[in-house]
Formats: C-alpha cells, sequence, structure tokens
C-alpha cells in the first residue's frame, strides 16, 4: 500500500558527532553536520545558520534546553522547545515538553507533544494548535485533544 518499500528518511543521514549513552553534558551546542544524541544534554542545541543539519535523539536521549536544527529525528525527549525550518519527525517514543515550531513534521503513534504545534511557513505565516500545556494562555483541560 502507501510507502511500501520506501526506505527510512533518516537511513542516510550522515553522523559527525555522537554522544553517548553514558555522557552528560551541561552547556549550549553549536553544531553542524549530523548530531546523534544517546546521552543527556542540559543546554539549548543550535545548529549553525544557513547549514543543512541534522539532530537525531534516540530513545534513550534526553534534552533539557530548546533545540533548533534545520532537521529534527526524536525517538527521546526534549524539555524545551523545538524548532525547525525543514522536518521534524517524532517517532513513537517522542516526548516534547513544549512547543513545536515546524514547516513539515511526521508523529508516529505514541508520540507525545506537551505544548503548541506551530505550522510556519516561508510567508512566516503561522498556525498554532494547542495540545494543553500547563500555564500556557488558551490552553485546553480534560483528556480530549
Amino acid at each position: 500500500m502507501f510507502g511500501e518499500g520506501k526506505k527510512p528518511k533518516s537511513s542516510g543521514t550522515r553522523v559527525d558527532t555522537i554522544i553517548g549513552q553514558q555522557t552528560r553534558i551541561e552547556g549550549d551546542i553549536l553544531f553542524t553536520g549530523g548530531l546523534h544524541i544517546d546521552g543527556n544534554i542540559k543546554g539549548n542545541i543550535v545548529a549553525e545558520s544557513g547549514s543543512d543539519s541534522v539532530l537525531t535523539v534516540s530513545e534513550h536521549g534526553c534534552i533539557e534546553g530548546d533545540v533548533s536544527v534545520p532537521t529534527v529525528i526524536l525517538n527521546g525527549s526534549v524539555m524545551g522547545d523545538v524548532r525547525s525550518d525543514e522536518r521534524i519527525e517524532l517517532a513513537a517514543r517522542a516526548q516534547v515538553n513544549g512547543d513545536v515550531y515546524y514547516n513539515l513534521i511526521e508523529m508516529a503513534m505514541g508520540a507525545a507533544v506537551n505544548g503548541n504545534l506551530v505550522h510556519q511557513t516561508e510567508q512566516k505565516a503561522s498556525s498554532v494548535v494547542n495540545f494543553g500545556r500547563e500555564g500556557s494562555e488558551g490552553s485546553t483541560t480534560g483528556g480530549n485533544t
């Protein structure tokens, strides 16, 4: 049916830097290329402006800070906002406690966003979908979102 025979989008992603599962980094990270995180980061992760960088966070990875990268492939957790000019993939174990700003998004069943989904186009027009983050204006409460 649909998508049969397609290779996973992340299969051709080049990885320049790996942060291992037993590693904890405190501080901001500025990078270009491919960054793969299995460990814990307490700080912001930013790709160099104008790059085609890719951030991959495994199910073991955890980020406490904001993420601003053109392409994000997330299967771990982020406690902060996630911004992507290109594409965001939220795999089945992805958890975001913050707002997600995206151009193109793919969410697997089981992925969770506790915040707003904000669609951004090249003209910077946006639409907001609120998923009930506590303390945000206009948040929804209850289980039916």
